[in-house]
């Protein structure tokens, strides 16, 4: 035990402590002032050794502070917490402040599809501008194919549009509107985005124009099959609300930039909707303004999964167990000229190993084409390595 008469065990005892000292600050003359101090700094030595005791966590915060002159004890300070109006303030000042910048830039589109009058297709969807000048983004399955395309701007405008370059194997296009002085968005880098941060989105679902939905990011890198059944990789899911007519809309981050483009949602499911990241879009978008299309190569072979026998695995010495059957080979392609059979199996290509069609179709970009490369196939109870030169999709 401390031998301190000052310690106490209670904080009556405490305070009695503090107030012994004051009293006899009151009866004491000036020579007993040194006396006064002491008795000052014993009390506080003896709080601060009790509060030491009785805590689990460390020492507890000190109930009183003591002051040099000996005035009034005062409460100590508490760590300052935000209140919950004060995040909620936050977040509504976050997403109003988001709204303000990237609205003015997202439009209304209007589809029609087919020859003009009763035989004609109307649809809608939305799209959002990246050049002062008019050009804009939205989904191929939007604006793919349209005979007449019409877009209301947020101040009431209606323009005429037309359709620059399609792409469905990666459910974009771009179209143009002629108007000069446009407000436009930028894109932000999708590889930055994490999990969890806030998301935007901006549209006219049902035809409701210029609608605002807020979420999360919910997850990245999810895949998806587009319209020609091409694999679209690095999807980003959402649990921002959308719903038909949201498709070519932006999804935007807290600080204005389009993070992704609105594309799909699984109708019977809640909270669970896609966008294409801003990375592809502005990939994609930058080779249709500039050529009217995205440039793929192409080695002319149809095929599908299949697995590969443990014993050939072994045999051939494969780092894993499936490739792609070929089913068919066209005419006068390179895989034709190269010596693939139907019924062969693709096991790699160049340094790539090839387990599936969508490893495939992954490599086969603009950088491949005319550019010579060893293809392993399967051949029976052979392997067999053929030189292929991809060249340019027709599509």
């Amino acid at each position: 035990m401390l031998s301190n008469p000052w310690v106490v065990d209670n904080p009556a005892r405490r305070v009695s402590s503090w107030n012994g000292c004051s009293s006899r600050a009151v009866n004491a003359d000036r020579e007993d002032g040194h006396q006064f101090a002491e008795c000052l700094k014993a009390a506080a030595r003896a709080t601060i050794f009790q509060s030491m005791a009785s805590s689990r966590h460390g020492i507890a915060a000190l109930p009183f502070a003591v002051a040099d002159d000996a005035r009034a004890a005062v409460p100590a300070r508490q760590d300052p917490r935000p209140a919950d109006a004060e995040m909620l303030d936050a977040y509504s000042n976050a997403v109003t402040g988001v709204v303000a910048q990237v609205a003015p830039a997202v439009a209304h589109i209007r589809v029609e599809r087919g020859a003009r009058g009763r035989s004609a297709q109307a649809g809608s969807g939305s799209g959002f501008i990246i050049t002062p000048d008019g050009y804009m983004v939205s989904n191929s399955h939007v604006a793919g194919g349209a005979s007449v395309l019409e877009v209301t701007l947020p101040d009431g405008r209606v323009a005429a549009a037309e359709l620059v370059g399609d792409d469905p194997d990666s459910d974009l296009a771009v179209i143009k509107i002629g108007a000069a002085g446009l407000p436009y968005v930028r894109f932000a880098d999708s590889s930055k985005l994490r999990v969890g941060q806030i998301a935007v989105a901006i549209g006219s679902p049902y035809g409701f124009q210029h609608t605002v939905t807020a979420g999360i990011v919910s997850a990245l890198g999810r895949s998806m099959r587009g319209q020609t059944g091409r694999l679209l990789d690095n999807i980003i899911q959402t649990d921002a609300p959308l719903n038909p007519g949201n498709s070519g809309g932006p999804l935007v981050d807290s600080t204005g930039g389009v993070i992704g483009v609105n594309t799909a949602m699984i109708l019977p499911a809640q909270g669970i909707c896609f966008a294409i990241a801003s990375n592809t879009a502005e990939r994609v978008a930058i080779a249709l303004i500039r050529e009217g299309r995205v440039r793929r190569a192409y080695v002319g072979v149809g095929g599908q999964d299949t697995p590969i026998g443990r014993r050939m695995v072994r045999h051939f010495a494969l780092a894993h167990e499936s490739g792609i059957r070929v089913s068919m080979v066209e005419k006068g392609s390179p895989a034709a000229a190269a010596g693939v059979r139907e019924g062969d199996i693709i096991v790699s290509f160049g340094d790539a190993a090839i387990t599936s069609v969508d490893d495939l179709q992954r490599l086969l970009t603009d950088a491949r084409i005319g550019d010579g490369v060893d293809i392993a196939v399967l051949r029976r109870d052979r392997q067999l390595t053929l030189h292929i030169t991809p060249r340019e999709s027709r599509r």
